[in-house]
């Protein structure tokens, strides 16, 4: 252990910079990544899932309501998919209706953390989810929602969750409940913890113990961290003052602004109370009428061929699927899913003000939300759908984004959405270095600091999930270049 982890481990030590040290220490961590590699093709090979799509008549366990039209689990449990009618006046699109899915419960993300020889590391989940295009990802220690861990399906308990039902017993590195995908679901929240153990805890089949470090490199691979992890990891407190003494900055400009960005006293083109005036006034100002209607006769939607679609062939379909799978604390089950049409697109614009790295966010309606706005990606799209709406219902920035030059382009991967309710939803998360005039002036944008998100990720729906995701990918920058890929040192030079 070296002398710098040995302070970075005391009790005094601010955890920022514990975190910092994790990040630091990249590849050595109990498990390298090479060894973790093979370990995720071996379990790959034993935890599978069969999904074929069924009709949604054929749901084992779900029912149509008959008056309706509304689909629901038997139990009255799990969720339900019904209909929504929204209308927003001041919206580029001011009506519309569709399928959303209702699920009151308050599910459970969390990270089980301790340190091996001074450094945190995160004991990872591999798992299997009946929506992911390639089958296993790498998911928090617990991933659950309250039907689940109180084993409404009649499977196995959820390992490691005693560990997140009393956390005062135990140090709670971060503690917040916050939204899920808005255009989805109709507002779905879950609890984000990280909760640090000093004790030996056993490892289970199909979890390992990866330093921060490690995991941010895994960020950069297609379809590999998911969408729990990413919106747990971007709840830790991640900014600080000290961060340079940890992270020493790279050559160039790009990594030393970064790291100003992430202290408090680097300097920002806005004041934080500047920026909560600016997300109060845009929940005040917005007018938002939902209404839950019935699934069936939605305006615009079609139950045809076993399926929910769209009459433009756009958006989303509302599909069956039949379920086999080891691994799961169930191994067959039936369910409705959501199966987006296209992929998305999900980006930050970001650049220096004043020697410090700013991101442009937007203050973002969408119909699920808690608290009518919240903010978002500069860019959160899925461009085929606006292949069926007007011109100016294109979103600002999309073609920036899509123009990018490659030595702008700082992040790029392609990763998958929660695969328990979506179907395949993948979404390219890219940062890129922009040229956009700081003096831009637009009441729906604001250029932040990635303190400020830190900060504002302390509290419950602030940021949205691909928000959220993304300011875990900007962290994953902070990584000593020479620590990151080839590929990403070329990018980020």
């Amino acid at each position: 252990m070296t002398d710098r982890s040995a302070l970075l481990s005391s009790e005094s030590s601010p955890t920022p910079l514990r975190i910092a040290e994790s990040v630091r220490a990249g590849d050595d961590g109990v498990t390298s990544l090479a060894d973790f590699h093979r370990w995720y093709e071996d379990v790959g090979k034993r935890s599978y899932a069969r999904v074929d799509r069924v009709p949604l008549d054929e749901l084992t366990g779900w029912e149509t309501d008959p008056g309706t039209g509304n689909i629901r689990h038997h139990t009255g449990r799990f969720f339900t998919v019904e209909g929504l009618e929204v209308r927003i006046p001041a919206n580029r699109v001011g009506a519309w209706s569709q399928p959303i899915i209702n699920q009151p419960e308050v599910g459970v993300l969390g990270i089980l953390v301790k340190e091996f020889d001074g450094v945190l590391h995160c004991l990872m989940q591999a798992k299997v989810e009946p929506g992911n295009s390639n089958g296993l990802q790498l998911s928090p220690t617990v991933q659950a929602t309250r039907s689940n861990y109180t084993r409404v399906h009649g499977g196995r308990p959820v390992p490691y969750l005693e560990y997140f039902q009393d956390p005062a017993r135990r140090r709670v590195l971060a503690d917040v409940r916050q939204s899920e995908q808005g255009s989805a679901f109709h507002r779905k929240r879950n609890r984000n913890i990280v909760v640090e153990v000093p004790e030996d805890v056993e490892v289970a089949d199909g979890f390992r113990w990866l330093t921060l470090g490690q995991l941010h490199r895994l960020l950069a691979a297609e379809d590999l961290i998911n969408m729990d992890a990413r919106t747990v990891l971007s709840c830790l407190p991640f900014a600080h003052g000290e961060l340079a003494s940890v992270l020493e900055p790279a050559a160039g400009d790009f990594h030393p602004a970064l790291l100003r960005s992430c202290d408090p006293g680097g300097g920002s083109l806005h004041s934080t109370g500047d920026i909560l005036s600016w997300i109060t006034e845009a929940r005040t100002r917005a007018e938002v009428h939902t209404r839950r209607v019935p699934l069936a006769g939605l305006p615009g939607w079609r139950r045809e061929e076993g399926r929910i679609s769209h009459e433009s062939g756009a958006f989303f379909d509302v599909i069956g699927v039949r379920v086999e799978a080891g691994g799961r604390e169930v191994g067959r089950w039936t369910q409705p899913m959501v199966d987006p049409i296209g992929m998305g697109v999900v980006a930050f614009l970001v650049r220096e003000i004043g020697g410090v790295l700013h991101v442009l966010m937007n203050t973002r309606i969408e119909a699920g939300y808690m608290d009518v706005v919240e903010l978002a990606p500069t860019v959160q799209c899925t461009p085929h759908s606006y292949e069926h709406l007007p011109p100016e219902a294109r979103p600002l920035f999309l073609d920036t984004v899509l123009d990018a030059a490659p030595e702008q382009i700082r992040f790029q991967t392609v990763l998958s959405e929660e695969g328990g309710r979506f179907y395949h939803a993948r979404n390219r998360y890219l940062i890129v270095e922009s040229d956009v005039d700081v003096r831009f002036q637009h009441p729906e944008f604001r250029w932040m600091t990635v303190q400020q998100l830190v900060e504002l990720l302390r509290h419950s729906h602030y940021l949205n999930i691909q928000a959220r995701s993304l300011v875990a990918c900007l962290q994953s920058l902070l990584m000593p270049p020479d620590e990151a890929p080839a590929a990403e040192r070329e990018v980020r030079s």
